[in-house]
């Protein structure tokens, strides 16, 4: 099987979960604290249902594959075939009641990602990317999506989700990063990376992301034409120290100053 026999089933995956997460949005919800230290991090009953959701439709349709989930766990991490899913990427946003938060969907294969979607329901836009192209379908039409060129640091857009998620250290590195910037934002989640793929953003720099928060996404950043690694410039996939850039030579200049 490819990649593209998996296309329409990603899209059913999609479909479902934005319409299991739906009803929950902007209304009064319980919220519990998966977090075991002083940092807020929030769950909520549209994350486990979305999930629980996908998970059904993926045994049903492919047993033999492997599931990876930020709500329930891992099975079969070893198969051929694995989905990496996170039902609601940007929870403290969606609790928020802000739509800047979307389901990311990927598979993997052999360990590489292959094929990656992020749906965003109440906007109702799909991102999705398989290394060799990327697309966006949305409200404005369907159109391929394509990274822009930017020569440098001091010309980029730059983002991370928030400072306050990182540790002292990588707190203060990452400083470099916003002093040699032309503009720093913060927040975006999955959205940062998605309009860096649209060509809107020039990098995002993060930390402490689990294999869920990114998984999906590089498909859709390097099929747009982008890199995406580790600080230390290794493959992604696994989370951690993430930074990913459209053009080439940002990428270049940022892995110098985080590695100083």
């Amino acid at each position: 099987m490819t990649v593209i026999d998996f296309s329409a089933f990603i899209g059913r995956l999609a479909t479902a979960s934005g319409e299991t997460i739906l009803p929950f949005f902007r209304t009064s919800l319980s919220i519990d604290d998966k977090s075991k230290t002083k940092d807020f991090d929030p769950v909520t009953e549209a994350d486990r249902a979305a999930e629980a959701v996908m998970r059904r439709l993926i045994k049903a349709s492919f047993p033999q594959h492997g599931i990876v989930g930020e709500e329930f766990g891992n099975e079969r991490e070893d198969a051929d075939y694995v989905w990496v899913l996170d039902p609601i990427d940007g929870t403290k946003s969606f609790i928020g009641g802000f739509p800047i938060w979307g389901t990311l969907i990927a598979l993997l294969h052999k360990g590489t990602p292959v094929y990656g979607m992020m749906h965003q329901p109440f906007i109702g836009e799909r991102f999705s990317g398989d290394n060799g192209s990327a697309t966006y379908k949305g409200p404005s039409g369907e159109r391929r999506l394509q990274v822009r060129r930017c020569a440098s640091l001091s010309e980029a857009t730059t983002y991370t989700t928030s400072p306050l998620l990182m540790n002292e250290r990588d707190r203060a590195i990452f400083g470099r990063i916003e002093k040699g910037a032309r503009l720093s934002r913060y927040g975006g989640d999955c959205y940062s990376y998605c309009m860096l793929a649209a060509g809107h953003v020039d990098l995002v720099v993060e930390t402490e992301l689990k294999p869920y928060d990114i998984a999906a996404l590089i498909p859709i950043v390097t099929g747009a034409g982008g890199v995406v690694t580790t600080w230390e410039g290794k493959p992604a996939q696994g989370g951690g120290r993430i930074v990913a850039a459209g053009d080439a030579r940002v990428h270049e200049e940022a892995l110098k100053l985080l590695n100083q």
